[in-house]
């Protein structure tokens, strides 16, 4: 018997990763004899951004960034800050035009986050530190509370 593919919904839109990219980095610490003195367990303040923007000159095809910020601190003092622009160039030329923004803002930064999270926990490494490990973002949820306060 025959599959009847007509009875199936429209297809899923294809995400095309055409490009992936650190944007900029900057990493800030103390110096590093005054922060091994400090006592206590670091407090971690953590920033999630996510914009997005066409690529001019082609169709369907934008730029998503994921801004990671982070500071570790004990009390009032920093210990470091770090934060990083991860960007990705999407092709979404398939994707029905009502669902190219979610994407973007979920689908997209979802993509990158593994790769951020690894240059996050490389440079507070190579920074002298125990590897920033960051706990994975809820995106959907973010977009949703974006929306909602728009």
């Amino acid at each position: 018997m025959a599959s009847d593919f007509s009875m199936q919904g429209p297809p899923e839109p294809t995400i095309r990763v055409l490009a992936q990219y650190a944007k900029a980095a900057s990493f800030v610490s103390k110096d590093g004899v005054q922060v091994n003195g400090m006592a206590g367990t670091p407090n971690i303040d953590l920033g999630v951004d996510v914009s997005s923007d066409p690529v001019q000159g082609q169709n369907g095809v934008f730029e998503t960034t994921l801004k990671l910020m982070a500071r570790a601190h004990v009390g009032d003092d920093t210990m470091f800050e770090l934060d990083l622009a991860y960007a990705g160039i999407f092709d979404l030329s398939s994707s029905p035009q009502d669902q190219i923004e979610p994407i973007l803002m979920v689908e997209c930064p979802r993509l990158l986050f593994p790769f951020a999270r690894r240059v996050i926990a490389d440079i507070s490494r190579e920074g002298g530190f125990p590897p920033l490990l960051i706990d994975p973002v809820d995106f959907a949820g973010l977009y949703r509370q974006q929306i909602s306060d728009a």
